[in-house]
């Protein structure tokens, strides 16, 4: 396949009048062009790689919006968490899978092209095991492979109610699993996904108050003897109470224990990392680890802002998530990333540079690099050597007439426009033409159903 692009974001910079070849899915060359090629398609649009989503809970995406009622003067996550908990109580596999595939096709259309699941939804409502243990972790795949979306699929470990080894809550039964388990799960998805380079596996201790460093360090053991560049996510340092939590527990904040007692380095992902020292910034920066930042989730549960600027300093790398799906757009998460910056530190443009100075197009830069080694796959921008997952704006759009080059990217993600979007291939397969899926009518419909028997 050919596709001709009269504007085309590169990881080294834009490119004008281009045409990229792309074979089983992977590009094989990008050349100048005049004009298309005969047989050649042509991108109606500037061109952008596609933005990896690091970090996603599918079945939250049912909750968007059921949260935002006065509780009490102390509401915070640790509240949000109970209502999630009663609402996990109700799903079935079929649910899972009618869910992911309503929010994966919301994400394609905004502009995601892969998808990391940190999935710990495992067991019936009771806390038995299903006759299959990956029954859950199938429906996933099947959902991601519906929608056409590339997946990191990331079982999660969780086997403790809080640190110190304390026992797991009733509500959390669902979620109960040990490093075998997880192994065992993460085995059945790669063997499912036969081979495809759109999907990875990898795993995920769900937080250091679920699982303790050995069980961490047994999983990441287990997982590296079958692939030594598995990902591996964790939660950490999200909240003030769990960092002092931690503390009154062992003495160490929560990424100084991690970092001690684990190998940290560009196959981790520290999800949130919200609440950290000078020192523990400069620690994830340097040993390579991924920051995943939610921002949209972090600002709805009232976690808390990211040290962004020192970060960015210590060159760390990071990407995007949608986490709970109150937003499935990645321009409104860098947004509220860098516009929280601003509020903070009284300033504009906190992610540009003097090297760099498009603030929307460091912003997605950097994203997709962190989020394409945060899903252990070769997402990492249109260049030869990595998976065609592209996103074509909408040419015609008011806002961007005029715009050239990271103009494009600055005006997507701050100027508060909706339908840039146009069209998204992942692997080289559009999965949106004109702003459409053509599964989106029937996904919503099966969505609706859904949601009004759980609410019922």
């Amino acid at each position: 396949m050919e596709l001709f692009t009269p504007s085309l974001m590169t990881p080294t910079g834009w490119r004008s009048n281009s045409v990229i070849r792309i074979e089983d899915g992977w590009i094989t060359a990008i050349e100048n062009a005049d004009h298309p090629p005969n047989g050649a398609e042509k991108a109606l649009g500037p061109v952008l790689p596609g933005m990896p989503n690091l970090h996603s809970h599918a079945f939250q995406r049912a909750m968007a919006g059921l949260t935002e009622r006065w509780g009490s003067p102390t509401d915070s996550f640790w509240s949000w968490r109970d209502l999630m908990y009663r609402f996990v109580g109700r799903l079935t596999p079929d649910d899972i899978r009618t869910i992911a595939l309503q929010l994966y096709i919301e994400c394609l259309k905004q502009g995601y092209t892969a998808v990391a699941e940190f999935h710990y939804l495992h067991n019936q409502a009771g806390g038995e095991s299903y006759d299959n243990p990956a029954e859950t972790s199938l429906q996933i795949l099947a959902a991601a492979q519906d929608a056409g979306i590339g997946l990191t699929h990331l079982p999660v470990l969780y086997a403790h109610g809080g640190f110190g080894n304390q026992p797991l809550g009733e509500a959390q039964a669902r979620f109960r699993t040990d490093p075998e388990r997880i192994l065992e799960i993460a085995a059945a998805i790669r063997s499912a996904a036969d081979g495809s380079p759109d999907i990875a596996v990898g795993a995920a201790p769900h937080s250091l108050r679920a699982a303790d460093p050995d069980m961490i360090a047994d999983l990441a053991q287990g997982l590296r003897r079958i692939d030594p560049a598995a990902p591996l996510h964790i939660h950490i340092a999200e909240q003030v109470k769990e960092v002092e939590d931690c503390l009154a527990w062992c003495g160490k904040r929560p990424v100084d224990l991690l970092a001690d007692t684990q190998d940290l380095d560009d196959t981790w992902c520290l999800v949130h990392a919200t609440h950290l020292t000078d020192a523990e910034t400069t620690r994830i920066a340097e040993s390579g680890a991924i920051a995943g930042l939610c921002p949209t989730t972090e600002a709805s549960l009232g976690d808390g802002l990211f040290p962004l600027v020192p970060y960015r300093d210590a060159k760390g790398a990071f990407g995007i998530g949608s986490d709970s799906h109150v937003c499935r757009d990645p321009a409104e998460e860098l947004r509220l990333l860098e516009y929280g910056q601003r509020l903070t530190l009284r300033a504009r443009n906190i992610a540009a540079s003097e090297l760099d100075p498009s603030t929307g197009g460091s912003l997605w830069r950097a994203a997709v690099a962190g989020g394409a080694k945060a899903c252990g796959r070769s997402i990492a921008g249109i260049e030869v050597g990595q998976r065609a997952d592209l996103v074509v704006l909408n040419g015609t759009h008011t806002d961007l007439t005029g715009r050239t080059g990271d103009a494009v990217t600055d005006t997507v993600v701050f100027s508060g426009g909706h339908g840039f979007v146009r069209d998204v291939m992942v692997g080289g397969k559009w999965t949106v033409k004109d702003g459409r899926h053509a599964l989106e009518e029937k996904a919503a419909d099966d969505f609706r159903l859904t949601l009004t028997r759980l609410l019922a």
